[in-house]
């Protein structure tokens, strides 16, 4: 892989040195590594490591330089032929976002701090992934920044524990103690309650010295002012040297007795402190943020409140009198840091990341109507062949939940009701943002409508699939012109399909019904007398209530059930609850007395009863799409739509359609339906022999 990483600075920190040990690892592991700051200190030491680095003023927070850098980027991703970027902070992150999405590569972040709830913060949100280095960090991006669960991905902080040589406490001096704080000098490491608390510590054990290690960041020397006033005032200046920034970190915790971290906020990790652990040094530890992930108190360090003085003092003479407690402390935390916080552990999980964001995050737009989401299942096993390691998410309707829970091909389904919990505009921009929280690749829009358009673009996917069919297309910037002339409906998709470079695949639709639906067709058979020679013929007795030009006439079913039972084969009745009163009506009528099922099965099952019959007839409408998908021989009746445009693939049908000049004319009301009046029941029984022979 080739891993852009993306950081304001490259001067001595955690967060710097993090950087120069997972890209100095990578490449040793075969990989390319290539680094952007705005340079440091650091820079010649990662590019002795074989890491490319680019200076670049991404540590500027100006909108001007901003955009300015995103044209650089996208010149250094295709240069470098890119497949991650990886911003690691918040000003970078911005140029790093816009230019990874205008080349379609992956973006991660790393939140390496407890970013305030505000607008420039919230990209470090927008990751495919985003790394947190501990699980209050995580808990604040869920929280507070609105990212779903499902992108996180924790991975703590490392140490590497070779450059550390583990020092117990009884190896050192125990005449005169040293007590360290490391980091930068700012109000929030809480040095103020350090250097109170110190003062309490010296009244009992005078023979201590106090080494300071780090210095105050631009725009933060009257904080060190303040820290040096109060040393003086504290009567602490004898005991007291600041050492200002040092890299040679391993050194110094080989000389010290104790470190404090009395860190004031939600602290997000804590590097030291592992460092400290891995060279025997123990900790006394603010429990506030990821500093409870790594210390627990009495075991491996221990921790008191913030700001409180008194706790502090207490808890760093407990350590310093107790040599027991202090070589049990230190043990544990070696320990500790060999089991979880190993940079071996960080790389390794990292590269995971690195490999989960390249694949594929796919989203299929197809929410009505059921027939069409049936014939949309070759389409949906293409785009699983074409992507096997990709998440494929489908938006579909409730009605088809059931057809599609069990699809091998999906990984998720985003449901939508447009009659009321995504009604109107304000229900699309709630889908768009679901939509959005996915991180979506690609959108292929199967559904070609005007909602399906605005979803797809509210998706923010940046490749967005589908047909120029003048309905808000434009939302659309991957879309090919309809066709002018008349395709199958499987057909009619798989132009859009050529699109993904999916050309040749399996036609045949799809069904996944459990055993538990056939065991209940099973059940519901068994006790309507059926011999064991006797074939059944079932009918899809009604369409849609919108449809009453698709309707065959209640006596033509009737005569057609007398005519089968003269060839002992039995008529099965199928539709919704709303046609069990003209099922009841066909049943009284008829001598044969077929088999009623209207209203008793779910689709699954509908599918498993269906699979039983010999023969299976319909008019244009689910069922009929559903005999195709579980391979059932079919009589097919095509009065006021088209059988170019809406016939299921199948191997044995019968397609029953009268050449009227009105027909097909797509009315969904009539005055005399003669299309489907005209098709008689000795037609159609000869088409059920026909196809039996």
């Amino acid at each position: 892989m080739n891993i852009l990483q993306i950081i304001p600075e490259l001067n001595v920190g955690g967060v710097e040195t993090g950087v120069l040990d997972l890209s100095s690892s990578i490449v040793k592991m075969g990989h390319k590594a290539v680094v952007v700051s705005n340079g440091g200190e650091l820079v010649s030491e990662l590019e002795k490591s074989g890491v490319k680095h680019y200076v670049l003023g991404v540590h500027k927070k100006n909108p001007v330089v901003i955009l300015r850098n995103i044209k650089e980027l996208v010149n250094i991703i295709k240069k470098e032929n890119i497949d991650i970027v990886h911003a690691r902070s918040r000003a970078p992150a911005w140029s790093a976002f816009f230019a990874a999405r205008s080349t379609n590569t992956p973006f991660i972040t790393t939140c390496h701090g407890y970013y305030s709830q505000h607008l420039f913060s919230n990209v470090m949100g927008w990751g495919k992934l985003v790394i947190v280095p501990s699980n209050i960090i995580g808990k604040h991006q869920i929280q507070d920044f609105g990212v779903p669960f499902s992108r996180i991905r924790h991975i703590p902080r490392s140490v590497n524990i070779n450059r550390f040589q583990f020092k117990s406490p009884q190896d050192k001096s125990k005449t005169e103690f040293i007590i360290g704080i490391i980091g930068r000098i700012t109000p929030l490491k809480g040095h103020t309650y350090f250097f109170k608390s110190m003062a309490k510590v010296m009244r009992k054990m005078p023979n201590v010295s106090i080494w300071v290690i780090g210095d105050a960041g631009k725009g933060k020397e009257r904080y060190k002012d303040e820290i040096d006033v109060l040393v003086k005032r504290l009567g602490l200046s004898s005991s007291v040297e600041f050492f200002g920034r040092q890299r040679d970190i391993p050194h110094i915790l080989n000389q010290l007795n104790l470190l404090v971290v009395p860190t004031v906020g939600e602290e997000a990790f804590g590097r030291v402190i592992i460092e400290a652990q891995a060279a025997g040094v123990p900790v006394v530890a603010s429990r506030v943020g990821g500093i409870v992930d790594i210390i627990e108190d009495g075991v491996n360090g221990l921790l008191v409140p913030a700001r409180d003085v008194g706790a502090m003092s207490e808890a760093v003479v407990k350590i310093l009198h107790d040599a027991p407690l202090a070589k049990r402390i230190v043990n544990a935390g070696r320990k500790s840091v060999a089991q979880k916080f190993t940079l071996d552990k960080m790389v390794n999980a990292t590269l995971g990341v690195y490999d989960e964001a390249k694949k594929a995050n796919i989203l299929i737009i197809k929410f009505s109507a059921l027939g069409d989401v049936i014939l949309s299942t070759p389409a949906f096993r293409a785009i699983r062949n074409k992507y096997p390691d990709a998440k494929i998410t489908c938006l579909t309707s409730k009605e088809s939940e059931e057809i599609l829970s069990r699809c091998p091909y999906i990984d998720e389904l985003v449901i939508c009701d447009f009659k009321s919990k995504d009604k109107g505009i304000a229900g699309l921009f709630k889908l768009g943002k679901l939509l959005r929280n996915r991180c979506l690749d690609i959108c292929v829009d199967l559904q070609n409508n005007l909602k399906s358009h605005v979803l797809a673009f509210l998706s923010f996917a940046p490749q967005r699939y589908g047909y120029n069919n003048k309905k808000f297309a434009r939302l659309l910037n991957k879309r090919i012109d309809l066709p002018t002339k008349v395709f199958a409906p499987v057909e009619h998709q798989s132009k859009i399909l050529e699109m993904l470079d999916i050309d040749d695949y399996s036609k045949n639709l799809e069904l996944w019904p459990s055993e538990a639906d056939e065991k209940y067709i099973d059940g519901l058979l068994s006790t309507e007398w059926i011999t064991k020679e006797q074939q059944l013929v079932g009918i899809n007795i009604a369409s849609s209530s919108r449809w009453k030009t698709k309707m065959w006439p209640a006596k033509f079913i009737v005569k057609l059930s007398d005519l089968l039972m003269h060839k002992d084969m039995r008529l099965v009745l199928t539709g919704t609850e709303a046609d069990l009163e003209l099922a009841r009506d066909i049943f009284r009528l008829s001598k044969a007395k077929p088999i009623i099922a209207c209203g008793k099965t779910s689709l699954n099952q509908l599918a498993c009863l269906i699979k039983k019959c010999s023969v299976y007839v319909s008019v244009d409408s689910a069922p009929l799409h559903i005999a195709s998908a579980v391979n059932r021989p079919f009589v097919a009746f095509f009065g006021p739509t088209d059988p170019k445009k809406h016939l299921p693939p199948a191997d044995k049908f019968v397609v029953i359609s009268k050449s009227l000049k009105c027909a097909p004319c797509y009315k969904p009301d009539c005055p005399d339906i003669k299309c489907m009046y005209q098709i008689t029941p000795d037609e159609v029984f000869k088409a059920i022999e026909g196809l039996l022979k």
